[in-house]
């Protein structure tokens, strides 16, 4: 099995990197009264020690009172919030390595987290997730989930409160910039905020944010896009993560011909899109009926930006199956899938989630062929934070 592929520098669209291994952002809950700490640190130095090319790190709230849902998640405002990100900036820069913080917002998830996670003894998964607990949870429409259980309806945005949120995407990724981090990515997967406006089921709007079509609904990310590339200048790399399935919904795909996928991508790269990373569950499945390309084949053909995929690298199975208790372990004929598609130019880059949590030096065990070295990945690692 030949790797040589995956060790490879990139070098395109404004990014350099040592490799083509990307840690995927992971909310990992570790970051006390939202100010990332020397535990923070020490997490992300040694992923980037162990080899990877660039960190995405796990989602950061912009600077909105309902932007979070979760308890110790990072901000990405104030004074402390910043000096912490700029001592893991170091660090991670000490190695070669690269680091883009993710924007997030989590929309109408707010409204539904306590109810989730109503009865759970663990103080890290309650919901008195912040000092604003009585701010709603927003959305496009006033649409509950439409698939978490007894979901409730939330607030909709006004356009006030858009342009609000739009102009603390721009802040955050000035201030981002400022600081040290190589480039941004927008959290633009999953059923958070600016997914529920791509959402035919939760964007109902009947005004310009709105629209019947896939496109039509591009109207509030192209605008956070394009406050974005205002605030960092032209030469600053800018990621959008997407996905075509959604919290509950794994099997739904969003843009259902290689046509609408097109056409929703377009109004994005115009609006200053550098990076595609095309969230999917399983990487090696082709995404539509017609071509083997997976979706950041899909997107790299009809766009030529970066991609970087994601789902499943190197493991044997998905992660709703290890999220339920089953051991993932490594799979080195999905390996060789994944550099046979890399060096054909599919995709640009690769992101791996959860054997960077079993093993921080993935990377290098990989380059040096050490694989009896990699450790099964488990429902543990979640609790363990090293």
């Amino acid at each position: 099995m030949s790797l040589e592929a995956l060790f490879k520098p990139f070098n395109k669209n404004k990014l350099q990197l040592q490799n083509r291994i990307v840690m995927a952002p992971m909310t990992r809950s570790r970051s006390l009264q939202h100010i990332p700490n020397q535990a923070n640190s020490d997490y992300y130095y040694r992923r980037a020690a162990g080899g990877v090319g660039l960190i995405i790190t796990e989602g950061t709230a912009i600077d909105h009172p309902a932007s979070h849902a979760y308890p110790d998640v990072p901000n990405i405002f104030g004074e402390q919030a910043l000096a912490g990100w700029h001592q893991v900036i170091q660090r991670v820069h000490s190695t070669g390595a690269k680091i883009f913080p993710q924007l997030w917002h989590v929309g109408s998830v707010r409204q539904n987290h306590d109810q989730q996670n109503s009865g759970v003894d663990n103080p890290r998964h309650c919901c008195h997730c912040d000092e604003n607990k009585q701010v709603p949870g927003y959305a496009p429409s006033a649409v509950a989930h439409p698939y978490v259980k007894n979901a409730r309806i939330p607030a909709v945005l006004t356009q006030k409160e858009i342009d609000a949120i739009i102009a603390a995407y721009a802040k955050a990724a000035r201030e981002a910039k400022a600081i040290g981090f190589d480039g941004i990515e927008l959290h633009g997967a999953h059923g958070y905020l600016i997914d529920q406006f791509f959402w035919e089921l939760t964007n109902r709007r009947d005004d310009h944010y709105g629209g019947k079509t896939l496109a039509e609904r591009t109207r509030f990310a192209v605008e956070v896009i394009a406050a974005v590339r205002q605030a960092v200048g032209s030469e600053y790399p800018i990621s959008l993560r997407f996905s075509q399935w959604k919290l509950g919904a794994y099997q739904h795909k969003m843009a259902k011909t290689p046509k609408e996928l097109e056409q929703f991508l377009l109004p994005l790269v115009n609006a200053g899109v550098d990076i595609f990373h095309c969230s999917t569950r399983r990487f090696f499945q082709p995404e539509f009926s017609d071509g083997n390309l997976n979706l950041a084949g899909w997107v790299k053909k009809m766009t030529g930006k970066t991609t970087i995929t994601v789902g499943s690298v190197g493991l044997d199975n998905d992660f709703t199956r290890s999220f339920a208790g089953e051991a993932t372990n490594l799979a080195k004929e999905n390996l060789t899938i994944l550099t046979d598609k890399l060096t054909a130019g599919e995709f640009d880059l690769v992101a791996v989630g959860r054997m960077l949590l079993a093993n921080p030096d993935w990377p290098e065990k990989l380059k040096a062929k050490n694989y009896d070295s990699i450790k099964t990945y488990s429902k543990a690692c979640l609790e363990n934070y090293y």
